[in-house]
């Protein structure tokens, strides 16, 4: 997949102008956020359960190896093959191969990040295989030869009129901006692709290592019917879903999808341990399962080891006031939001991503609502500092930021420095109080005024009470 991290700042702009996706992000906003918050009231240890999560992933962390060779030799133990990929091209190789071998033609495929990541569904074109995405928004988005911009909800920066747009030039249908008819056109679209595919290809949420069980929680059933109805079922998960027992991982759905869309539950939940047996009457013949290293490995025992806690709900950006300006595809790669401001600079390189840590309002709400307590504020910091020691930040930025360590670090001169400016501003403001363009201060006045300063600056106020506290 195409990095454009490094255009950050023009797709944002691009973005903030952009009616169609203002509006379906304005629906957005008021939608999952709130629904989490309705959810974690109906669960008072809520709180409890997030701590615990937080540390069973810090242990699974600590012994990853020895978890990852027991799901290993359960897997084997139910007839299943797991492979093991370093890189996005192994990983890519690996599935092509398993696809080859049964002389497939057609894949369908449940939602996978992991899969986007490695940009499986180009190498698998590239070499004569179709995939079809069956989750109704992933399928939607293959269908305009777009991306996700989400990883939960990926054609959330869509409206209702452009999906209609699309299915009518696609199916050869009436047009209907009815969204029930719309979801029924799929269905009955997708319902040929299930059936005929070859290969069956779904990402994972969690590894179970006691039974060498992979599980994939959906709300609309395609990734039931991805892993059943082909003969060959592939799983490609990344290395740190693995958890040691089942009941780990109910701990984790119980926070999942109160976090992620505000239910109780997903409504399938469906664990897949290896292949039909002799004695069963479906379920695919061959279980496979790809393990996608790429770059993970070197997070563990480093400053970033707390972004493998992330069991991917998307709280983070649901409640990201840029995410939820800009919208994902402004990131300009696989993951948006800050979790992707985190994780973007160690997949491509902070050389290729500097902007991303950046696209921050440093407000803390992304770790306030996190499921595992991931401390992305402090994460993108650290990238923050990273990108200012290789001096990737342009001149006048660090030139910008030297002064004002300057000026902050001498209380004198920081003092007259406020007391100026806000004489300034309101004069700038005039007699309404707003000002509409400040020098220095474009990236905020270029879409809202500022409110001028009314009263003494701070230490103005402080010093005014303790003169009165001694008088």
């Amino acid at each position: 997949m195409e990095i454009r991290s490094p255009e950050f700042k023009k797709n944002a702009q691009i973005a903030l102008k952009d009616v169609e996706l203002q509006k379906a992000l304005g629906k957005f906003k008021t939608g999952l956020p709130v629904n989490r918050v309705k959810a974690i009231e109906k669960l008072p240890e809520f709180d409890q359960l997030r701590d615990e999560s937080r540390d069973l992933k810090n242990h699974i962390l600590a012994n990853l190896d020895i978890y990852l060779e027991e799901f290993e030799r359960k897997v084997i133990e139910q007839g299943g093959q797991v492979h093991w990929a370093s890189t996005s091209e192994d990983a890519c190789r690996l599935v092509h191969q398993i696809c080859a071998d049964v002389d497939a033609k057609t894949v369908t495929k449940g939602k996978s990040m992991v899969s986007e990541e490695i940009g499986l569904n180009e190498y698998l074109e590239d070499r004569g295989i179709e995939p079809i995405e069956t989750d109704l928004g992933e399928y939607i988005i293959q269908l305009r030869n777009d991306r996700p911009s989400h990883i939960i909800v990926p054609a959330i920066h869509l409206t209702v009129p452009q999906v209609a747009d699309t299915f009518h030039e696609h199916h050869n249908r009436p047009r209907t901006e009815d969204g029930a008819a719309l979801m029924t056109e799929a269905r009955e679209i997708l319902r040929k692709k299930f059936v005929a595919a070859d290969v069956g290809i779904t990402g994972a949420n969690f590894l179970v290592a006691e039974t060498g069980s992979t599980i994939i929680v959906t709300n609309e059933g395609n990734g039931d019917l991805t892993q059943t109805l082909p003969d060959t079922h592939i799983v490609i998960s990344s290395i740190e879903k693995v958890v040691p027992t089942l009941e780990d991982m109910t701990l984790f759905l119980r926070v999942l999808a109160r976090s992620a869309t505000g239910q109780e539950f997903t409504v399938y939940n469906t664990l897949s341990t290896g292949g039909r047996r002799d004695d069963e009457q479906d379920g695919p013949k061959n279980f496979h399962v790809v393990l996608v290293d790429n770059g993970r490995s070197n997070m563990l025992g480093g400053e970033f080891q707390d972004m493998l806690r992330c069991i991917r709900c998307g709280s983070c950006m649901n409640n990201c006031p840029v995410y939820g300006a800009v919208g994902g595809h402004s990131y300009g790669w696989v993951y948006p939001g800050p979790m992707g401001s985190v994780l973007t600079p160690q997949m491509v390189g902070i050389e290729n991503s500097a902007q991303l840590p950046n696209a921050s309002t440093a407000c803390g709400k992304c770790e306030e609502v996190c499921p595992v307590r991931i401390p992305l504020p402090k994460l993108m910091r650290h990238w923050r500092e990273e990108e200012f020691e290789k001096h990737l930040t342009p001149s006048t930025v660090r030139f910008g930021i030297q002064s004002w360590g300057w000026v902050a670090s001498h209380p004198w001169v920081y003092s007259k420095f406020w007391s100026l400016g806000n004489k300034v501003m309101r004069l700038i403001a005039g007699k309404n109080g707003r000002i509409k363009k400040l020098p220095l201060a474009g990236g905020w006045t270029d879409w809202r005024d500022m409110p001028a300063p009314t009263g003494p600056t701070f230490m103005q106020a402080y010093k005014a009470m303790k003169k009165g506290d001694r008088s």
